[in-house]
């Protein structure tokens, strides 16, 4: 698998306006640049507010498909801004039925390895004052996905995306929204999504509570 950068955004978290009267602080409006330095912790210049929900070492570098975009311009009758879904990484050739948890690419000097499915979040559907974006990005599983860091190193807009390692049992971001975003997964497929080792660790928490709720039930 090979993708390519065409889109690089960074930014500290700031107040955004949300409708006419109301505010919130965010880290996902962020600014395109040329180029940008990945650190263990992720980006420089770079952060979230929501520190609960977002970031960490598991989660330095979001990525989001290039592709999408075409498909919500053309629904909504709009032209999106660069980097609308919070992603530092704009890429092509990489979508989630394609990308596995645990792949390892090499862009620039630096080294990622995807680690969870992006769980996304209402504060898109408010970044891009469209509601109805946030459902459809949910309902169709075009989230993106999130990484952590290898190597650090920097990373330049228009660098190719090299996948340079990949894991034995193949679980894809489409099989995790299918199973745990959809909720439509058995005892046995969330055990297949625990054994990926490179799992991270709050999206393996959430996979955790699922299946422990999900053989309650099914003893009852």
């Amino acid at each position: 698998m090979e993708g390519k950068i065409i889109g690089l955004a960074i930014g500290k978290p700031k107040e955004m306006a949300v409708g006419k009267k109301k505010s919130m602080m965010t880290g996902i409006v962020k600014q395109p640049v040329e180029k940008a330095m990945l650190t263990q912790y992720g980006f420089l210049d770079d952060g979230q507010h929501d520190l609960r929900h977002h970031g960490g070492v598991d989660r330095t570098v979001c990525i989001y498909p290039a592709e999408h975009y075409a498909r919500w311009n053309e629904q909504f009758g709009i032209e999106l801004p660069p980097a609308a879904f919070g992603e530092n990484l704009t890429v092509t050739g990489m979508l989630e039925k394609d990308v596995c948890i645990g792949d390892v690419f090499r862009i620039g000097e630096a080294i990622i390895q995807v680690t969870e499915a992006r769980n996304p979040c209402a504060t898109i559907g408010k970044r891009n004052d469209l509601s109805e974006l946030f459902k459809e990005v949910r309902n169709t599983g075009y989230t993106g996905y999130l990484c952590r860091t290898i190597e650090v190193g920097e990373i330049c807009l228009g660098d190719t995306v090299e996948c340079i390692e990949r894991p034995d049992d193949l679980v894809t971001i489409a099989y995790c929204h299918e199973n745990i975003l959809h909720g439509h997964g058995t005892e046995e497929e969330m055990i297949r999504i625990l054994e990926v080792e490179a799992l991270a660790e709050r999206y393996r928490f959430d996979v955790e509570t699922r299946l422990i709720n999900l053989a309650m039930v099914n003893e009852e």
